[in-house]
């Protein structure tokens, strides 16, 4: 009989402890809300970071959505929609400048270059940036790097927007390639795969890298209110420590590597397609090898946005950058 009492309460006391501590030896990783600019092999090492499980690694779980358009993303940011945006540093320079105390900080750069390739409808084997007077190309969204930097490249080969070549602005970023096979423009600017897509079955040729033609800028970034970046500095850094992971992964890997990795994030493409866009990239130096913002590429993209017209005042870059965490884990 004591026996039976005895084992009675030792089953009470086993209980009790499973009930109390029910999370013991699991820890629930901590969902985070992603919002990036448009989806594209460009971003390459994010896609790595996820699918090879860098954030799992971190505790962190990723909800990843496209705003299209990073207007859209940082609107999603300053509203609470997401935690982090993934947009072009001139969202969060708009911000800063209207004075809004709880702006955005970008903390973690993920490409150093456009990601854009000048699309024609014939192959031009000896094309030169000068060949494009008198020709009308879909440039993107204005005041949205992918088109300041067109500008930028144009005005450099002599060439005036709304002069010498005239630009479309009015087309949605997601429509361009449609409204290029459909018949509008001589010309486009593509992201990929789209770009390389419209190459293999004839329907556009690939003649020239903005990327390459416009020069290093931090063409997109991570970025969170400033407020969420200083109550949750544990979250950011593990997340900078998945994307720092994910860089070293593109830059040390090979090409097929990289398209293996990815093609979660691209079921409807081929591995042939994803390899050949994942060499594109990573032969053009679009891949910083870690995360951290640098001074003078903040500066020539603020060049950039006031040739084109689009910035009145500069915003100081050891306001809007926050590298702590980029350094911390590049170490």
């Amino acid at each position: 009989m004591k026996y039976r009492r005895y084992m009675l309460v030792l089953l009470v006391l086993i209980l009790g402890i499973v009930f109390i501590f029910p999370g013991c030896g699991q820890q629930k990783n901590r969902k985070v809300r992603l919002m990036e600019v448009t989806h594209s092999v460009f971003y390459a090492p994010q896609y790595v970071a996820i699918h090879e499980g860098y954030f799992e690694e971190e505790g962190i779980d990723i909800e990843l959505s496209t705003g299209e358009g990073a207007d859209k993303v940082m609107t999603a940011v300053l509203a609470g929609q997401v935690e982090i945006g993934f947009m072009g540093p001139e969202a969060a320079i708009y911000v800063y400048n209207e004075g809004k105390e709880d702006h955005a900080e970008i903390f973690a750069q993920l490409t150093q270059t456009d990601g854009s390739f000048l699309v024609g409808r014939e192959p031009e084997p000896d094309f030169k940036w000068e060949n494009l007077r008198g020709s009308t190309i879909i440039g993107g969204r204005q005041g949205g790097v992918p088109e300041m930097t067109l500008e930028y490249v144009l005005k450099k080969h002599g060439l005036t927007p709304g002069v010498d070549v005239e630009v479309l602005t009015n087309i949605q970023f997601a429509l361009m390639a449609g409204a290029f096979t459909g018949g509008t423009g001589d010309y486009v600017t593509l992201f990929e795969p789209v770009a390389a897509a419209l190459e293999n079955v004839g329907t556009g040729h690939v003649l020239a890298s903005v990327g390459v033609a416009g020069g290093n800028i931090p063409f997109t970034a991570y970025a969170a209110k400033k407020t969420f970046i200083k109550e949750n500095n544990d979250l950011i850094q593990g997340f900078t420590n998945a994307i720092t992971k994910g860089l070293k992964f593109v830059n040390e890997r090979p090409p097929e590597d990289i398209a293996k990795a990815i093609m979660p994030a691209f079921p409807d493409n081929d591995l042939d397609l994803l390899t050949q866009v994942a060499k594109r990239y990573k032969e053009q130096g679009s891949w910083p090898d870690h995360p951290a913002l640098k001074e003078e590429d903040l500066n020539h993209l603020q060049d950039i946005m006031e040739m084109a017209g689009e910035l009145d005042q500069r915003a100081p870059y050891d306001k809007l950058v926050n590298n702590h965490f980029a350094l911390k884990a590049a170490e």
